[in-house]
């Protein structure tokens, strides 16, 4: 059995095919590349995220591993790909070009496991590019939590949703597309409130909206991040579930912390005490290493939130560190 499974990481291709005359539109990004180790991710004119070889370079990748003691990494889609905003017909092209991208770098590499990203704003365009993305090699779909106004309790959302249970596919849903605005747009605010006000949302909308119960349990579904704000607030969901359920039950057949062993979380809070809440509130089953790595908000060394805990037994350290994420993959019997 692998030692550690880091769930949650992201590529970056080195290069790609200018996405406007491929795709069709405006505005696509665009790599502007500075030096053999460094380059900028453009979004038109606007400077996105720099970015290093760890994201192109999977021997720098491997490295990293080995210094950090991960065995297993999945690899999937940065969230400014996903062109969800878009027409569906470039959002298909799009997908298309990285996801045959991400296994022309990763190459084969069995330490690297990808995962595609497809055109979810098209249900069945979305279950096409899974499909074609499997048989290719592909081992899992990364996707976002929303399409614009639309979350993950839309019944086209549900619908793909049901196609990954159907053909077995791990999903790893990540918080992208933030709102902005002065109170926001300082202090890398969107990322440090808004990515885990998002995941919470969209964890409501699972439970509330009645997405969980409409959907097969053995749907494995991650959500990065920690789960967002949500194991924090549990018992004020629960709360106004029992209290103002006129308002709050929507479509949940069951209270709120009835579906926290249908999902699982990744270990990205970087407190222990944060780890504790996300074990005791949810399980010791249902939590596994991320990273985000190569980015710098990330956790390096990875997995160490994990090991450093010091109020896990051996066999709880070893759910978190590989067990559970075996079984969100789908080789529980490695």
């Amino acid at each position: 059995m692998a030692q550690a499974v880091d769930v949650h990481t992201h590529l970056v291709p080195k290069g790609w095919p200018d996405l406007a005359a491929a795709c069709g539109g405006q505005d696509w990004p665009w790599l502007r590349v500075d030096s053999e180790r460094a380059a900028m991710i453009m979004v038109g004119e606007t400077e996105f995220r720099p970015i290093g070889p760890q994201t192109w370079d999977p021997a720098v990748r491997r490295g990293d591993m080995d210094a950090d003691g991960i065995d297993l990494q999945v690899v999937s889609p940065t969230p400014v790909f996903f062109a969800y905003d878009r027409p569906a017909d470039q959002a298909v092209k799009v997908a298309r070009i990285f996801n045959d991208l991400t296994l022309e770098t990763l190459a084969g590499d069995n330490r690297l496991i990808p995962f595609c990203q497809v055109p979810l704003q098209d249900p069945d365009a979305a279950c096409a590019e899974l499909d074609r993305c499997l048989a290719a090699g592909h081992a899992g779909v990364e996707i976002g939590n929303h399409v614009g106004d639309r979350d993950l309790d839309d019944a086209g959302i549900v619908a793909f949703l049901k196609h990954c249970a159907e053909v077995d596919a791990p999903v790893l849903v990540h918080p992208w597309d933030m709102p902005g605005g002065p109170r926001l747009d300082r202090w890398m605010a969107r990322w440090l409130t808004g990515m885990p006000a998002e995941t919470h949302l969209s964890l409501l909308a699972m439970i509330l909206g009645g997405a969980f119960d409409e959907l097969p349990e053995s749907l494995r579904i991650c959500f990065a991040h920690g789960g967002g704000s949500f194991a924090f607030w549990l018992g004020r969901v629960e709360n106004a579930w029992q209290r103002r359920g006129d308002v709050v039950r929507g479509n949940s057949a069951y209270p709120p912390s009835h579906y926290v062993d249908r999902f699982f979380v990744d270990t990205v809070v970087f407190e222990p005490s944060a780890l504790r809440l996300l074990v005791d509130t949810l399980g010791e089953d249902q939590v596994v290493v991320g990273s985000d790595y190569p980015y710098p908000l990330g956790e390096r060394p990875v997995g160490e939130v994990v090991r450093e805990a010091d109020f896990l037994s051996a066999r709880q350290r070893q759910k978190l560190l590989s067990a559970n994420a075996l079984r969100l993959l789908g080789r529980s019997d490695e």
